[in-house]
């Protein structure tokens, strides 16, 4: 099963969903798309938003709410595919149309965003807007004493990151007179900045900076023993590769450098970078795990996730040490992949895939039972998570390679905006998602609201649905508009 985040990743590079629903006309007209395209968005803002924030999936009696937990009518998530990304879908849709409309939608988005911005400087995994509730949260727009409330920044998932790109695509669309989303986009890259460690790593969630002399800065080296059980220790200060964190940190920061110019985000991605190449573990096993404590050993994070080689995150953290090489043009960041690679290729499992733990010293694959216990056996695993990695080896060489063969000075951005034309596909697909739409403006599909006890598929309204669909339509319309 796709995570929310893989998802996200095929929402931005191509088009995914496939709605077996009847079509209109064969070729739907201009203004047949711009009207589906305002009805969709006047229900979606309408119907489907919390103070203009978003969640991932709402049944479709709109009854029922869920992000990664089951949440009321007055709260929204910020972990994608919730608000950021719904922001950053109605902000594309608006940089492909220009229509007002889908600039307001963005803006009222931002709003959310900018009221969940914690003392801290970032988001927590959701935003909280009943009155009463929000006292316990040191939301900065509320002009709270941070005291006992909650007040995480929350890096974990692309939670904080995915907010501050939206943000700052917005600032530069609005040419950054919006002193509201301005200032509150500085605030949170001030935040990430300042909760760097030394030695060029962030933490999962932070609440106050890090204080220099508590973190020596050290290569990555394997403990001489690690406990079997999971301690039940906190692990949320750890340095953190787990879920992509500090890749996704590297590329927030190269784009804060992009949009704003400023070197300092440009030295934290660099850092952030120095830090994968301190993680790398030594010979025989020169890969990476998905938490280090500040000795620099990998060590437990939750009770499924030990002390471990991991063959997931460790590809993530190739894939950002090419595009630090890429952007900085620092060979460097290029000096560890090829023992990275030869290591992970002689790991892989009989199916091709990559375990997502392998046994410190030994090697061997790690698994869990459904009641957690650490086993070499992958015949009772549990389900909620993904112990086994696709392999993405072959793509990641191939990238080195190429490389490794072109000149620093002819090396491009990877994936440049390209301008929408006019197909045959492209005409089958936005007829496709204008018959889509009900008689409401909503698109809905079968699904499972997975907080709610249901076995049975449903009828559901994604969020994951309207953000691509929306792009499409979107894309539809600048082309016809090209013709």
């Amino acid at each position: 099963m796709l995570s929310h985040r893989s998802i996200i990743g095929l929402l931005v590079c191509g088009w995914m969903i496939v709605l077996p629903l009847p079509v209109c006309a064969d070729q739907p007209t201009q203004q047949e798309a711009i009207d589906a395209m305002h009805r969709a968005v006047r229900f979606f803002r309408k119907e489907c938003s919390a103070g203009g924030g978003y969640v991932y999936r709402i049944s479709a009696d709109l009854t029922k709410r869920e992000g990664e937990n089951k949440v009321g009518q007055t709260t929204a998530w910020v972990e994608p595919p919730g608000t950021p990304a719904v922001g950053m879908a109605y902000l594309k849709a608006y940089q492909l149309t220009h229509d007002p409309a889908l600039l307001e939608s963005a803006n009222e988005t931002a709003d959310s965003l900018v009221r969940g911005q914690l003392v801290s400087g970032g988001w927590m995994g959701f935003i909280e807007f009943d009155p009463e509730r929000r006292k316990g949260f040191a939301y900065r727009v509320n002009g709270a004493e941070i005291n006992d409330r909650k007040n995480w920044t929350t890096f974990d998932d692309d939670k904080s990151q995915s907010a501050i790109r939206f943000l700052m695509q917005l600032d530069k669309t609005l040419e950054f007179r919006n002193e509201e989303i301005h200032e509150a986009v500085q605030y949170a890259l001030d935040a990430c900045v300042n909760s760097q460690y030394p030695n060029g790593a962030w933490p999962q969630q932070f609440r106050e900076s890090p204080h220099a002399d508590d973190f020596p800065v050290l290569q990555a080296s394997f403990p001489d023993e690690w406990p079997r059980e999971f301690p039940g220790v906190r692990y949320t200060s750890h340095y953190t590769l787990n879920d992509n964190t500090i890749s996704d940190l590297i590329t927030t920061m190269l784009e804060a450098w992009d949009v704003y110019g400023d070197e300092r985000f440009l030295n934290a991605a660099k850092r952030g970078g120095d830090f994968l190449l301190l993680a790398q573990l030594p010979e025989p096993q020169p890969g990476w795990a998905q938490q280090y404590d500040r000795e620099m050993h990998p060590v437990w994070a939750r009770k499924f996730e030990p002390p471990a080689v991991t063959g997931g995150e460790s590809q993530g953290a190739m894939r950002t040490l090419m595009l630090l090489y890429r952007r900085t043009k620092e060979s460097r960041y290029l000096e560890p992949i090829p023992r990275a690679l030869a290591y992970y290729r002689s790991s892989l499992l009989s199916d091709g895939k990559l375990a997502r733990f392998y046994e410190l010293k030994t090697n061997r694959p790690l698994y869990f039972t459904k009641d957690y216990q650490l086993t070499y056996d992958d015949g009772d695993m549990p389900t909620h998570y993904g112990f086994k990695s696709t392999s993405s080896l072959d793509e990641i060489a191939e990238e080195y390679e190429l490389l490794q063969r072109t000149s620093p000075q002819d090396l491009r951005p990877k994936n440049e905006a390209v301008s929408p034309r006019m197909s045959d596909k492209l005409t089958r697909r936005a007829a496709k998602i204008i018959g889509a739409l009900d008689e409401r403006g909503a698109w809905v599909t079968n699904g499972r609201l997975r907080n709610y006890g249901d076995s049975k598929e449903t009828r559901v309204i994604e969020s994951t649905t309207f953000c691509a669909n929306l792009r499409m339509l979107a894309t539809y319309i600048a082309a016809m508009e090209a013709e």
